[in-house]
């Protein structure tokens, strides 16, 4: 078995949202189940902290980091329809990332093999200068640029499987070779961004890897799409690193989106992750919460990428799977985003 470290503080909980789908019964809901389970006992804890401003500052612009600051001391407010911005969440946002690299340095260290980082608020949609989309600080962004810039890692991948485009990571790599950003996402739908034709520009022309799922995919289709785009991305690319944005809500059971994915399905994704990484990276792996929703299929998803990590044996899957018949042109979009990258199986 190996080690894998894990992310979790109380202080997500201070994020006070009520009714907002993005609310702490996602953290307390993942908690009880990976207590219950025994599986808990067996991560080895890493502490959150504080992110600093120089930290954020890393992919943030330093007045948009003020600026939550300040929006957070003065009593919070909305930076969006979306996203709420109360009294505690500058400081609950800096020990999402401060979490997460912490995590990341151990899994640089050796101390442990990877590591799953149960946080929230989400990251991926926060742009450089933007919340947005429940997000106000990138975690696996800012992740990915402390790797380089602490580590010397030259060559990071970001996988993102949440149901929506993670823009805000799209963003900050948009020029830049140094990260390869492959999303899987439901399209058209939130945000917005995340067509097959975003590639990057400049250096970062074809490091971003747009995978844009039709409405109802479901196991199969999601398999495919690993397996015929994103692990021979990997293996071109040859990360020395994978930060996986672990978003479950594309989970049939998630209202919030319309696509088809079960416990069994995410676990095949991970699998495929975990086999990239300790063939390609020597098994070093980070996994941060993004979305997920539903509080009986974000905590079995979760658990079983935990599982998957370890190497233990996979809990069965308690809610099933639907059947979905193939959505109208998933053939069409995936045999497009291989000829946009030039990607074959095994490249």
């Amino acid at each position: 078995m190996s080690d894998v470290g894990f992310v979790y503080d109380p202080i997500f909980l201070r994020h006070e949202t009520g009714a907002h789908p993005e609310n702490g019964g996602r953290m307390t809901a993942t908690m009880a189940l990976l207590d219950e389970s025994g599986l808990l006992a067996k991560l080895r804890r890493i502490d959150a902290r504080a992110a600093t401003p120089d930290e954020l500052a890393l992919v943030h612009d330093a007045r948009y980091v003020a600026a939550v600051r300040r929006v957070a001391d003065e009593g919070g407010g909305w930076a969006d329809p979306d996203t709420l911005i109360t009294p505690a969440s500058y400081d609950v946002a800096a020990h999402v990332v401060g979490g997460t690299l912490n995590a990341l340095d151990a899994v640089m260290r050796g101390d442990v093999a990877s590591a799953y980082c149960l946080v929230r608020p989400p990251g991926h949609h926060a742009t450089p200068v933007q919340a947005m989309g429940f997000c106000l600080f990138n975690h696996v962004a800012v992740a990915a640029a402390h790797a380089r810039a602490k580590h010397g890692i030259e060559r990071v991948a970001v996988v993102d499987f949440d149901v929506h485009h993670g823009n805000g990571t799209q963003d900050a790599f948009w020029d830049d070779a140094g990260v390869l950003y492959v999303s899987t996402h439901e399209y058209p739908f939130y945000p917005g961004t995340g067509a097959a034709t975003e590639v990057g520009e400049g250096a970062g022309r074809g490091y971003t890897v747009n995978i844009p799922m039709p409405h109802g995919s479901g196991d199969a289709e999601h398999r495919r799409a690993f397996e015929e785009i994103v692990v021979p991305a990997l293996y071109r690319y040859r990360p020395q690193l994978i930060l996986v944005s672990a978003g479950f809500d594309a989970h049939f059971a998630d209202d919030i989106a319309m696509q088809q994915l079960s416990v069994d399905g995410y676990g095949a994704l991970v699998s495929m992750l975990k086999r990239a990484a300790d063939e390609l990276c020597g098994g070093r792996i980070v996994a941060a919460q993004e979305g997920g929703y539903h509080l009986t299929a974000l905590p079995w998803c979760m658990r079983r990428t935990v599982e998957l990590l370890r190497g233990d044996e996979a809990t069965p899957d308690p809610l099933g799977a639907v059947e979905t018949p193939e959505p109208a042109g998933f053939d069409e979009m995936l045999a497009r985003v291989k000829q946009i990258h030039a990607l074959h199986p095994n490249t």
